[in-house]
């Protein structure tokens, strides 16, 4: 899922731990937390000491505020190679890798990816989708860290965020299960709840717009038909005609 080796990535393959370094929320008063960019990050790069920021991600905001400012923004591929073109006497390159490690692997990047945003450039600007796949694994990657500080279960959340995930990548359920399902029974269990859900509403969605289609009534008229209020009925045949517009 990484096209170029040199890049870390942020499909949220189990992550060793909760790596928030440096990409902690801003400061108050809407001030970002990193200060001015220094003039050029210490070479010999490498990892920084455990829980500290890396001095580079500093940089970066002030750089690209954008992408890596008080919001964070789901990278474009690439991205790291896009770095170092930019920036071929200021950005040392293993510095910039393992900043770029700790950036994808926070918790606060992997919540941009879980919400399905595109991708974006430098300039923050979207440039491509997020594949399915690494949506679903940032989902359940942050639920996991999540639920080892909730004292309730949050899997009835989970669920329901993967349904929405499902709907928005447009795919069937064999070809998105085909690309989410681990090793992970658990996860694999509570997704396939998930996609049988969003399959039964959507059949059942189907077949009321087609009785609806059928019945030449108007909607509130129809709506009485089933005990439905005109509001609830509507939304529903507005989702299903959504759901056949994207299979069309």
């Amino acid at each position: 899922m990484n096209p170029n080796a040199s890049e870390p990535t942020d499909a949220a393959a189990p992550a060793p731990a909760e790596s928030d370094a440096g990409n902690r929320p801003p400061a108050r008063g809407g001030r970002n937390r990193r200060g001015p960019a220094p003039q050029r990050a210490q070479r010999g790069g490498g990892k920084p000491p455990a829980g500290a920021p890396h001095p580079m991600l500093d940089q970066l905001a002030a750089l690209y505020p954008a992408l890596f400012g008080a919001e964070f923004l789901p990278m474009k591929r690439g991205i790291f190679q896009d770095l170092l073109e930019a920036h071929p006497d200021t950005l040392d390159k293993d510095g910039l890798k393992a900043a770029l490690a700790l950036h994808t692997r926070s918790t606060r990047y992997l919540t941009a990816v879980a919400s399905g945003h595109p991708r974006c450039d430098l300039s923050g600007q979207p440039v491509e989708d997020l594949a399915p796949e690494h949506v679903h694994h940032a989902l359940v990657e942050v639920f996991r860290r999540r639920q080892g500080r909730a004292p309730q279960d949050l899997r009835p959340k989970l669920r329901q965020r993967i349904e929405q995930a499902f709907e928005a990548s447009g795919l069937g359920a064999e070809a998105y299960a085909a690309l989410v399902l681990t090793r992970d029974e658990g996860v694999n269990a509570l997704t396939q709840e998930a996609l049988d859900a969003v399959v039964a509403l959507a059949a059942k969605d189907a077949a009321l717009l087609r009785a609806f289609e059928a019945s030449g009534k108007t909607v509130d008229e129809f709506a009485d038909m089933y005990g439905m209020g005109g509001a609830d009925a509507n939304r529903t045949l507005e989702r299903a005609r959504a759901r056949a517009a994207k299979t069309a």
